[in-house]
């Protein structure tokens, strides 16, 4: 009789470890899912989201020295009497340095800068108006500038508000900025951040053809930190439009067609470490600061250096195969060629964004 109560004792005895063993499993789940939810959901990707509608390419024909009435010929366009007006409309934060190259590369072409800044950032923190305090650093602009001020909302402690949603207000308020500049139907407006920078052929071109598509996406070669890390090309958000009455700001996709090749765009391409903490906690993936650590300077100029992710994340992908193709650091290029001619022209002042320049200043020079 004993030795058949010793029995069942025995069996009863899996259920309540398997239960402690849930138990004590349930709280480090729980922290592995708060720490790497990121990083799995970017790992199973694959399984739970599909890849968006490709886009009708278009190609991208230009050589130095040959004229734009072939090059429009080659785009099975028409050459125009006269070029159209070009409206360059931003929101801006305070990427100054690629702001002033941005600006002296479309300069020749563009009729109009519009520009709005905001007091506080995506996330509610205050910052300083950034342009207002440097727009002496820009007077060769001057008489072109369209500059307007969007009064941002300070978050309280702890706030969960969707940073999303006032970058929409502020895109939505470029639209009465654009429209005080003066536009007019049959202009070109571009639609781009400040680091998503078209080529000035780019420019030049889609002013004098006809035929160009009323939307047209830009292909911008997509670079991290530098010029010295070429990530890839799947940068589309930016947009040249045709402008008409119903055109409005936006930031995301619009027709299903891009243009090739078409510019650069430079993420993260700060000169000190104070302006990369101040877009991680302010722009609208602020969420992708996990832990306090991920600010600190240190780790984020060791980051920059080898070309790894600020966030520790896995590569946003909707296949395995490319997501583990760009696994790991971003390889490193020692070209310089095909580059904005006025970063090239004033490579000692922006040392920063060229090969063998990845250490940076530790505040930002205000």
């Amino acid at each position: 009789m004993a030795t058949r109560l010793r029995r069942l004792t025995t069996r009863r005895s899996p259920p309540k470890l398997l239960f402690f063993a849930l138990l004590m499993l349930a709280p480090v789940c729980v922290i592995g899912i708060y720490n790497y939810g990121q990083k799995i959901s970017n790992f199973f990707r694959p399984l739970w989201d599909k890849p968006p509608l490709p886009f009708r390419r278009l190609p991208h024909y230009y050589a130095e020295n040959v004229s734009v009435e072939h090059l429009c010929r080659l785009h099975n366009w028409s050459i125009r009497s006269q070029p159209r007006r070009i409206f360059d409309n931003i929101i801006f934060s305070n990427e100054l340095d690629l702001l002033e190259i941005r600006w002296h590369e479309l300069n020749p072409y563009v009729s109009k800068f519009v520009i709005m800044e905001s007091n506080t950032t995506f996330t509610g923190i205050r910052k300083p108006l950034f342009f207002a305090s440097n727009r002496a650093r820009f007077a060769f602009a001057e008489e072109k500038i369209v500059y307007g001020v969007f009064p941002g909302r300070i978050a309280s402690p702890g706030s969960l508000k969707d940073p999303f949603v006032l970058e929409s207000l502020q895109r939505g308020a470029m639209n009465g900025l654009l429209h005080s500049a003066g536009i007019s139907n049959g202009d070109l407006v571009i639609m781009s951040d400040t680091d998503e920078v078209p080529s000035p052929h780019t420019l030049k071109l889609l002013q004098w053809c006809d035929g160009v598509p009323p939307i047209l996406h830009l292909e911008l070669k997509h670079y991290m930190y530098s010029f010295e890390f070429p990530v890839d090309y799947s940068s589309w958000r930016a947009t040249v439009q045709i402008y008409t009455p119903q055109t409005r700001y936006r930031h995301s996709r619009q027709s299903d067609v891009i243009f090739s090749d078409a510019g650069w765009h430079c993420s993260f391409c700060f000169r000190s470490l104070e302006e990369f903490t101040l877009k991680m906690t302010g722009y609208s993936h602020a969420d992708r600061v996990k832990r306090k650590a991920f600010l600190n300077y240190s780790r984020i100029q060791r980051i920059i250096c080898r070309g790894d992710d600020l966030f520790d994340m896995l590569p946003e992908e909707y296949s395995f195969k490319e997501m583990i193709k760009k696994m790991g650091s971003i390889a490193r290029s020692d070209s310089a060629v095909h580059l904005p001619s006025y970063l090239i022209q004033n490579a000692d002042r922006f040392r920063f964004l060229l090969p063998g320049g990845c250490k940076r200043n530790m505040v930002q020079l205000k």
